[in-house]
């Protein structure tokens, strides 16, 4: 199987010096570079390639180690500058055996630096790993590339650290899955399977509609919840997911109220809960303004 190279591109508003030091320094390297855990700079000798080592943890006490060799130019004409890289792995568990690839700095006119890489590897595994590798890993790491590529864009820019960046990358996506869990579980459960008599008692205590009328209201209401639910996994947008959010869940626990004011005195009662959802709403609207994404970068040529 033929082995596509992966290749990121983004523009930087930034100084030359400035963006190959934050590239180049592995201390800060590692602090925007989510492919990697560390990365270390070995002795160098004279007139030799920079080597290193690195460690990527992939989670349950698991990490991947990995050596590298780096050489960097400065002598374009044009004040361009390439780093060219060779690495790999012993580790057996590691999809990817060895690889080479190059780092591109390219000013340009209008005061920006045009900051791109393409590199390929071997898989390892025969045919299945390349199966693997070709649907899974592949995209996964091309993708943490251009995540990668992003926040530091960010950083020197706005001079907003990768570290909250991440924190607040990685805070959306866990209330976008826990918000996307939440609506197909209450779309599906009590809704759809199992159509509880308490969901469809709060629609005919409202609005007066037979108890057959209701169900119908209730299926309704749950084949909505699971397309919002699908949504959290898919619409790029999610402050204003959040936003919808945040006006429907007072309305939500309003009409659950009079529809049955006994709710009240439950155990996990609508007031309690839709007013957690609520506060997890708002944090998640005041974190979602400007999260870093692979998608501000070009991925061909």
């Amino acid at each position: 199987m033929k082995h596509k190279p992966i290749y990121v591109e983004i523009p930087i508003h930034a100084k030359m010096d400035e963006l190959w030091h934050a590239t180049q320094n592995p201390k800060l390297h590692e602090q925007w570079d989510v492919r990697f855990s560390s990365i270390t700079y070995l002795p160098k000798e004279e007139g030799k390639p920079q080597l290193f080592s690195y460690k990527t943890k992939i989670g349950f006490g698991i990490e991947i180690a990995g050596w590298g060799k780096s050489v960097g130019s400065h002598h374009a004409e044009n004040d361009s500058r390439t780093s060219s890289l060779h690495f790999g792995t012993d580790q057996k568990i590691s999809i990817i055996r060895e690889g080479r690839g190059y780092w591109k700095y390219i000013p340009k006119e209008d005061g920006s630096i045009t900051f791109l890489t393409q590199y390929n590897y071997e898989p390892s595994f025969g045919r299945i790993g390349s199966l693997i590798d070709h649907y899974i890993f592949r995209p996964l790491i091309g993708w943490g590339t251009a995540l990668s590529f992003d926040v530091l864009k960010r950083w020197l820019e706005k001079e907003e650290s990768p570290a909250s960046q991440f924190l607040r990358f990685f805070s959306i996506w866990i209330l976008s899955f826990f918000f996307m869990f939440l609506w197909m579980y209450h779309g599906l459960i009590p809704k759809l399977l199992f159509m509880h008599p308490d969901e469809v008692t709060m629609i005919t205590n409202t609005i007066p509609l037979t108890f057959e009328q209701g169900k119908w209201i209730v299926y309704i209401a749950g084949i909505l919840e699971l397309a919002f639910g699908f949504l959290w996994l898919f619409y790029r947008n999610k402050k204003q997911l959040f936003t919808f959010q945040i006006i429907i869940f007072p309305l939500l626990t309003l009409g659950a109220v009079i529809a049955e004011p006994g709710y009240l005195i439950q155990p996990f009662n609508p007031l309690t809960f839709n007013m957690s959802l609520f506060v997890l709403s708002v944090i998640g609207f005041l974190l979602s303004k400007n999260v870093p994404t692979a998608k501000s970068c070009k991925r061909t040529r």
